[in-house]
């Protein structure tokens, strides 16, 4: 495996909890993240998942320093950057860069594209000269996909899709080696998330990007991501590759997740099993004993309210040569297909080989057109004798209204005249 770019150990984040008015003291902590360990290995995309709530987006802020973690660290190359000061901070800084959930509260309204995708370049201007700046933003917005000659407009001159794409320019600026997208589409549309991921997808391949991917769609988390993790109330309760994650799942929590996921085919549909969970999450600020799913979990028992699980390969699976040989933090872990193979919901259509059912119909209702006769010139042809349509004789009946004794209209020739 390659080397960790970015590595997260212990990571914890309480918000104090104080009562009284003029002499103000705790009296407890809401846990929003409450021991996160994972890594980012340079040039892999690792999403993120979870329930509103369970701190995804207050990781992303402290990867970024946005927060400052209550106890923990985070390494970036062997640094930790909880422990630098603020001038090497701002150096580091640089290399790690954040897309933010909401396109139209996140740039600024009263600067124009130009001044927000060039404002990194104020912090930190030995990455652009200030003759060479407005360049370097015009071919931003060339990668990104919109018009260079936008560099003068104001953001509520684009769309949803488009400000996101001047958020991902703004990324790119001091040519990061690590993005945290923190909800990059969640407030856009199906066809513009789809073009934002493809963007993203491209971005990965052209800059040598590691990505932090965070999202609540597990379908584009799995689209993008090499390995996901999956968050509950503060700690991230299961964690592998794609694969692993989404068809071979040991954690109740993720098994849950996936069986609330949208399946297009209604046979699969009906033949998948659905895990409702039961009661509530329960509050950041009093969690549960043990194992914190143990309140919702079909699973629990004794021990899960006495001992914390830790995430680790389950021991029934660690001498196995199986995908579900991942970290899962479960007392009670098992494999369990929630999410039917993408191959079997496959079906042939049993009119492939035929017409299209629309086509056959249509042909079927109109017929078969008739072909003219060997002595019968075509309708665009008319014969030499023959008065064109649109300029019939003085004397001439009108086409649908035929004299006595004009020509049947199926007979070769001109209509006789008087």
């Amino acid at each position: 495996m390659a080397e960790a770019i970015l590595e997260v150990r212990d990571l914890h984040k309480h918000y104090p909890l104080t009562q009284g008015i003029l002499f103000r003291k705790q009296v407890g902590a809401v846990k929003a993240v409450d021991g996160v360990d994972f890594d980012l290995v340079a040039g892999e995309t690792l999403g993120i998942v979870g329930e509103s709530g369970c701190g995804k987006s207050t990781v992303a802020k402290m990867l970024v320093n946005l927060e400052k973690p209550t106890s923990g660290t985070i390494r970036y190359k062997g640094e930790d950057l909880t422990k630098l000061s603020p001038r090497a901070l701002k150096a580091v800084r640089r290399n790690i860069q954040m897309v933010f959930q909401d396109p139209y509260t996140s740039l600024n309204p009263r600067m124009t594209v130009g001044d927000i995708i060039g404002e990194p370049y104020e912090i930190h201007p030995e990455v652009a000269p200030k003759g060479d700046r407005r360049r370097k933003v015009q071919d931003l917005l060339d990668v990104v996909g919109l018009n260079p000659e936008y560099i003068n407009r104001y953001p509520h001159q684009f769309s949803g899709g488009q400000r996101q794409r001047i958020g991902i320019a703004r990324g790119l600026a001091l040519q990061p080696e690590v993005i945290v997208a923190d909800e990059p589409v969640s407030a856009l549309d199906v066809s513009v998330q789809a073009q934002v991921v493809n963007l993203l997808d491209r971005l990965q391949s052209e800059f040598s990007l590691s990505y932090v991917f965070i999202a609540h769609d597990l379908s584009i988390v799995r689209h993008i991501s090499d390995r996901v993790g999956v968050m509950y109330l503060g700690r991230i309760v299961e964690i592998g590759t794609d694969v692993q994650i989404y068809d071979h799942p040991t954690h109740p929590y993720t098994q849950a997740l996936l069986s609330a996921v949208p399946v297009p085919d209604p046979e699969a549909r009906a033949h998948r099993e659905r895990i409702i969970l039961t009661g509530d999450v329960p509050s950041p600020a009093n969690v549960p004993s043990g194992c914190r799913f143990r309140t919702r979990c079909w699973k629990a028992r004794e021990r899960c309210e006495l001992e914390v699980p830790l995430l680790a390969v389950p021991a029934v699976y660690r001498l196995a040569d199986t995908p579900a040989r991942h970290d899962s933090a479960c007392h009670f872990a098992e494999e369990k297909q929630v999410v039917p193979p993408e191959e079997s919901l496959a079906h042939p259509d049993p009119l492939a080989d035929g017409p299209a059912p629309v086509e056959a119909a249509r042909e079927a209702a109109e017929g078969a057109p008739e072909e003219p006769g060997p002595d019968t010139a075509p309708p665009d042809e008319p014969g030499p004798d023959t008065a064109p349509p649109e300029e019939p004789g003085p004397d001439t009946a009108p086409p649908d209204e035929a004299g006595p004794d004009a020509a049947p209209p199926e007979e070769p020739g001109g209509p006789k005249t008087l």
